[in-house]
């Protein structure tokens, strides 16, 4: 699995002061979608508190089973996470797109490999890009990080991540408990095969453009995952989300998660949680960072509805081993859910 090297979007603003947009990453369709209006739709807020509290979980489980099931995003508050450590990843990451290009070069994605600085999901010479540099890392299990990409500038650069990665990560565990058990599920079968899950973190950089209207920070697509937390970096706001046919602005609450279902969780389901098309608009302004830590089973699993909720005979999507999802996710460029289609089954003639 690989991803064709590309120009750095933040090193072509600097030289050029973004005036000029290449051809490669003008989106005509951009200027032609619908989006919501302000206070038009937002998505539900979830305390995590609440679903911790033994007075109060009845209420907020079923706000969080709502929204899973109608939404697919929710806003995660109070979810326990030292600010310390959201403050170290932040500075972290601001850092390290601010180093010069050549010290984020000794980063970069190698030919095989997507780890690293560079970009993802580009299949091709010729296909539209994205507005945005990223560094995308494997954080868990620990044994499978690759440390020749893990920046050691800032200094503080490593530490800020594991800290960070353990945090998120047992927060996206006591969310999949909760979320088994209003499904109905022995909240064992998505946990056993959470045991050495896969965590991924993708940093995004997304410069500003002169002709923002016309460019993608973040093509549209679902997550591949079974659950992504995506926390703003800084105040900018760009991600937008598909509902009803318009795409819905999101506006992150100030320390909390964005959180949302990924494809695997709809796949487990068979689709009574959806994963939801969202994308990244960029500001003509200024830059926009965010990090998204993204949850999986582990390597064994196999990803397919779940016989413990899905009845024999009605499975929507096919059955396949996660090595095998993973490849098929990575080798196509990112359209929508297109993904999650080819996912699906033949429907039955009879």
């Amino acid at each position: 699995m690989e991803s064709l090297p590309v120009p750095s979007v933040q090193a072509m603003v600097a030289a050029t002061g973004g005036a000029d947009v290449p051809p490669r990453y003008l989106r005509p369709e951009v200027v032609a979608d619908a989006v919501a209006t302000d206070g038009e739709a937002e998505i539900p807020i979830i305390d995590l508190q609440k679903l911790l509290n033994p007075e109060a979980w009845r209420d907020e489980s079923a706000r969080l089973h709502g929204a899973c099931q109608e939404w697919g995003f929710f806003q995660l508050i109070n979810h326990g996470i030292p600010d310390d450590v959201i403050k170290g990843i932040k500075a972290n990451i601001e850092g390290f797109f601010q180093l010069p290009a050549e010290t984020k070069k000794q980063f970069a994605q190698e030919r095989g490999q997507l780890e690293g600085y560079g970009q993802l999901f580009v299949i091709s010479e010729d296909q539209k890009l994205d507005w945005a540099d990223i560094v995308y890392l494997n954080t868990l299990p620990p044994e499978d990080r690759k440390m020749r990409f893990w920046p050691d500038k800032p200094a503080n650069f490593r530490s800020a991540l594991d800290k960070y990665s353990a945090a998120v990560k047992n927060i996206a565990d006591r969310l999949l408990v909760i979320m088994s058990k209003n499904l109905g599920l022995d909240p064992r079968v998505i946990a056993e095969q959470c045991i050495s899950g896969i965590q991924s973190v993708r940093m995004n950089y997304y410069p500003p453009c002169a002709e923002a209207h016309k460019v993608v920070g973040f093509s549209p697509h679902s997550d591949a995952d079974l659950l992504t937390l995506v926390l703003q970096v800084n105040e900018v706001q760009g991600l937008q989300i598909k509902r009803n046919g318009s795409w819905v602005p999101v506006k992150p609450l100030e320390g909390a998660f964005v959180v949302n279902v990924g494809d695997i969780f709809q796949i487990f389901t068979n689709g009574r949680y959806r994963s939801v098309e969202h994308r990244a608009v960029i500001s003509r302004e200024k830059e926009r960072l965010s990090i998204a830590a993204f949850h999986s089973p582990n390597v064994h699993a196999t990803i397919g509805p779940l016989r413990e909720i899905v009845p024999h005979g009605e499975e929507v999507y096919r059955t396949v081993d996660h090595e095998e999802f993973m490849r098929l996710f990575f080798s196509a460029k990112l359209e929508g859910k297109s993904f999650l289609e080819r996912m699906k089954l033949p429907k039955s003639s009879s």
